[in-house]
């Protein structure tokens, strides 16, 4: 049991860095709602991510086959895992550069309304196409840490636990400071290409690109102090 504390919390720490990317997106995508809907679409994503990968570790035997070469293209060997990644990159970066459109270039009066009811479907199943990128991506990245079914599960449910939590205040706090959803949006870009890299088998580390990204956070942070004491 306490051999297994160290991989259980290690693989705790990962996931919830998997997951703020998975936070932010749906944040953003929530602002877009009526008020009484964005909680709905937090807590409804991020549920459904539990769920998804939950029911990847079922599957885990099949998932380990994404691995497995499918077919060659200019040297390339590309395997379902890396079919996924491809796909969700370019989402991730498509919907990304379009929210910063839309923040940046259009005018207050012609900015695009809030979402209406029938709108909750659309954005859901875009979470949903998240959900999945994220998750297969998770999966694998555990079963390589831990060997034990039982901690992969746990990592899972609290991770889950954590994230809800955590959504609502990072939703609050990237619509009360625009310019940290401009830079939220930049963050989901670069995951985008690191997915991309990913899926043509050019490793980029993490830790890099975290790195950059907490930076990048930090001197914004010192900025918003600056100008809040000018």
């Amino acid at each position: 049991m306490v051999d297994a504390l160290i991989p259980l919390l290690s693989l705790i720490v990962l996931e919830v860095i998997l997951g703020i990317d998975n936070i932010i997106f749906i944040s953003i995508l929530a602002d877009r709602l009526p008020e009484e809907q964005k909680n709905k679409l937090r807590y409804w994503g991020i549920g459904l991510a539990m769920v998804m990968r939950l029911l990847l570790l079922a599957l885990v035997s099949w998932i380990m086959k994404l691995d497995t070469t499918l077919f060659n293209l200019f040297e390339i060997d590309f395997s379902g895992k890396s079919l996924i990644l491809l796909a969700g990159g370019l989402f991730l970066i498509y919907k990304s550069t379009k929210e910063i459109y839309h923040k940046t270039e259009l005018d207050a009066g012609n900015e695009p309304k809030e979402v209406k009811n029938g709108g909750f479907g659309k954005l859901l199943l875009e979470v949903i196409i998240l959900d999945l990128v994220f998750s297969i991506d998770s999966i694998i990245t555990a079963v390589g840490m831990v060997e034990e079914l039982w901690v992969m599960y746990a990592s899972v449910v609290i991770t889950v636990v954590i994230m809800l939590f955590a959504a609502k205040p990072i939703g609050d706090f990237i619509k009360k400071h625009p310019s940290f959803k401009i830079l939220a949006l930049s963050f989901l870009i670069m995951i985008g290409v690191s997915l991309l890299a990913e899926g043509l088998h050019f490793e980029i580390p993490k830790g890099y690109i975290y790195f950059s990204m907490a930076f990048a956070f930090l001197v914004d942070v010192l900025q918003l102090k600056a100008s809040k004491k000018s």
